[in-house]
């Protein structure tokens, strides 16, 4: 996680703000009526988007994605976790996964409702990550935007940081 806040806090300058129409988009969170435009709630801010899935392995990382929220929140870092089935590890329930989520992890920052996070069924953000070439191949695979909401660090489950367009380790 270390590398994901260096990469953060490089991007965290003041920018120019044209919010992206894959980010122009508005979702439901996870386990309420309310919803959230990602434009209009973080305009300008550094993104940390996670795919989660609340029986994975990798299920430990939201306390640790928690605690990265609550550290550099006021420095305008947004974390928003896309919870899907993807990879068949999300729970049968959104009152589940959100307890999974908020009870045993402590989960603050934004969740998403359940959606596709990978194929042709994607939502437009992990669309977009997928055309350029870094698309998830399992769960808690996270992805750094710049406030211009440009894609410009990848990290998978676990390990290294990966080079933008080579899948390799940096």
């Amino acid at each position: 996680m270390k590398r994901i806040v260096a990469t953060i806090l490089v991007l965290a300058a003041n920018s120019a703000w044209g919010c992206p129409g894959y980010l122009d988009q508005t979702y439901r969170q996870l386990h309420s009526k309310d919803s959230i435009n990602l434009c209009e709630a973080y305009e300008g801010q550094p993104m940390l988007v996670v795919n989660t899935a609340s029986h994975c392995g990798f299920r430990g990382q939201f306390g640790e994605l928690e605690e990265l929220y609550q550290t550099y929140r006021d420095r305008g870092l947004a974390v928003v976790g896309f919870a899907s089935d993807d990879f068949n590890q999300e729970a049968d329930t959104e009152k589940e996964a959100a307890d999974v989520c908020r009870v045993n992890y402590g989960v603050s920052f934004t969740m998403i409702a359940p959606m596709p996070v990978t194929g042709d069924n994607a939502n437009p953000l992990f669309s977009m990550i997928r055309s350029e070439g870094e698309g998830p191949e399992w769960n808690f695979y996270k992805y750094v935007l710049n406030p211009e909401g440009e894609l410009t660090a990848s990290f998978p489950s676990r390990g290294c940081a990966l080079r933008r367009g080579t899948g390799r380790c940096c």
